[in-house]
Protein backbone atom coordinates (compact mmCIF):
# COMPACT_ATOMS: atom_id res chain seq x y z
CA UNK A 1 0.00 0.00 0.00
CA UNK A 2 1.37 3.38 -0.96
CA UNK A 3 2.02 5.98 1.70
CA UNK A 4 -0.64 8.27 0.24
CA UNK A 5 -3.17 5.46 0.08
CA UNK A 6 -2.50 4.36 3.66
CA UNK A 7 -2.96 7.95 4.85
CA UNK A 8 -6.26 8.18 3.00
CA UNK A 9 -7.42 4.91 4.55
CA UNK A 10 -6.59 6.27 8.02
CA UNK A 11 -8.43 9.53 7.29
CA UNK A 12 -11.44 7.55 6.12
CA UNK A 13 -11.38 5.38 9.25
CA UNK A 14 -11.52 8.56 11.35
CA UNK A 15 -14.29 10.13 9.25
CA UNK A 16 -16.08 7.58 7.06
CA UNK A 17 -18.51 10.25 5.86
CA UNK A 18 -15.82 12.46 4.31
CA UNK A 19 -16.64 12.58 0.60
CA UNK A 20 -13.32 14.07 -0.48
CA UNK A 21 -11.29 11.35 1.23
CA UNK A 22 -13.41 8.59 -0.29
CA UNK A 23 -13.10 10.23 -3.71
CA UNK A 24 -9.32 10.58 -3.36
CA UNK A 25 -9.00 6.96 -2.24
CA UNK A 26 -11.01 5.83 -5.26
CA UNK A 27 -8.59 7.72 -7.51
CA UNK A 28 -5.68 5.99 -5.80
CA UNK A 29 -7.23 2.60 -6.55
CA UNK A 30 -7.79 3.74 -10.14
CA UNK A 31 -4.15 4.77 -10.53
CA UNK A 32 -3.07 1.35 -9.22
CA UNK A 33 -5.28 -0.37 -11.77
CA UNK A 34 -7.74 -1.68 -9.17
CA UNK A 35 -10.75 -0.49 -11.14
CA UNK A 36 -13.28 -2.68 -9.34
CA UNK A 37 -12.43 -1.13 -5.97
CA UNK A 38 -12.40 2.37 -7.46
CA UNK A 39 -15.84 1.78 -8.99
CA UNK A 40 -17.17 0.39 -5.72
CA UNK A 41 -16.03 3.43 -3.74
CA UNK A 42 -17.39 5.87 -6.32
CA UNK A 43 -20.75 4.08 -6.55
CA UNK A 44 -21.10 4.25 -2.79
CA UNK A 45 -20.18 7.93 -2.88
CA UNK A 46 -22.80 8.65 -5.57
CA UNK A 47 -25.45 6.88 -3.51
CA UNK A 48 -24.57 8.55 -0.23
CA UNK A 49 -23.45 11.99 -1.42
CA UNK A 50 -25.20 12.64 -4.75
CA UNK A 51 -24.20 16.31 -4.63
CA UNK A 52 -20.46 15.49 -4.80
CA UNK A 53 -20.35 16.23 -8.51
CA UNK A 54 -16.81 15.16 -9.44
CA UNK A 55 -17.76 11.59 -8.72
CA UNK A 56 -20.00 11.28 -11.76
CA UNK A 57 -17.29 12.00 -14.32
CA UNK A 58 -14.76 9.65 -12.76
CA UNK A 59 -17.32 6.88 -12.30
CA UNK A 60 -18.61 7.35 -15.83
CA UNK A 61 -15.09 7.04 -17.23
CA UNK A 62 -14.38 3.91 -15.21
CA UNK A 63 -17.64 2.28 -16.25
CA UNK A 64 -16.85 3.02 -19.89
CA UNK A 65 -13.33 1.69 -19.44
CA UNK A 66 -14.67 -1.58 -18.02
CA UNK A 67 -17.22 -2.04 -20.81
CA UNK A 68 -20.29 -1.03 -18.82
CA UNK A 69 -21.58 1.57 -21.28
CA UNK A 70 -25.23 1.35 -20.23
CA UNK A 71 -24.35 1.95 -16.57
CA UNK A 72 -22.02 4.76 -17.62
CA UNK A 73 -24.80 6.44 -19.59
CA UNK A 74 -27.13 6.24 -16.61
CA UNK A 75 -24.56 7.66 -14.17
CA UNK A 76 -23.62 10.47 -16.56
CA UNK A 77 -27.30 11.42 -17.03
CA UNK A 78 -27.77 11.44 -13.26
CA UNK A 79 -24.68 13.61 -12.89
CA UNK A 80 -25.98 16.05 -15.50
CA UNK A 81 -29.21 16.38 -13.51
CA UNK A 82 -27.32 16.90 -10.25
CA UNK A 83 -25.03 19.49 -11.84
CA UNK A 84 -28.06 21.34 -13.21
CA UNK A 85 -29.68 21.34 -9.78
CA UNK A 86 -26.47 22.72 -8.29
CA UNK A 87 -26.18 25.35 -11.01
CA UNK A 88 -22.74 24.01 -11.97
CA UNK A 89 -22.60 24.59 -15.72
CA UNK A 90 -18.94 23.57 -16.03
CA UNK A 91 -19.48 20.10 -14.60
CA UNK A 92 -22.73 19.74 -16.52
CA UNK A 93 -20.90 20.50 -19.78
CA UNK A 94 -18.10 18.03 -19.03
CA UNK A 95 -20.61 15.28 -18.28
CA UNK A 96 -22.63 16.09 -21.41
CA UNK A 97 -19.48 15.94 -23.52
CA UNK A 98 -18.49 12.54 -22.13
CA UNK A 99 -22.03 11.25 -22.63
CA UNK A 100 -22.12 12.53 -26.22
CA UNK A 101 -18.78 10.85 -26.97
CA UNK A 102 -20.10 7.63 -25.47
CA UNK A 103 -23.31 7.75 -27.49
CA UNK A 104 -21.49 8.60 -30.73
CA UNK A 105 -19.04 5.77 -30.17
CA UNK A 106 -16.09 8.11 -29.86
CA UNK A 107 -14.81 6.38 -26.75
Amino acid sequence: MTDRKSKLVKFLEKDPEDAFTRYALALEFKSEGNLAEAISLLERLVNEKPDYLGTYYQLGQLLIQTGKEEAASLILRTGIQQAALAGNQHTKSELQSLLMNLELGGI
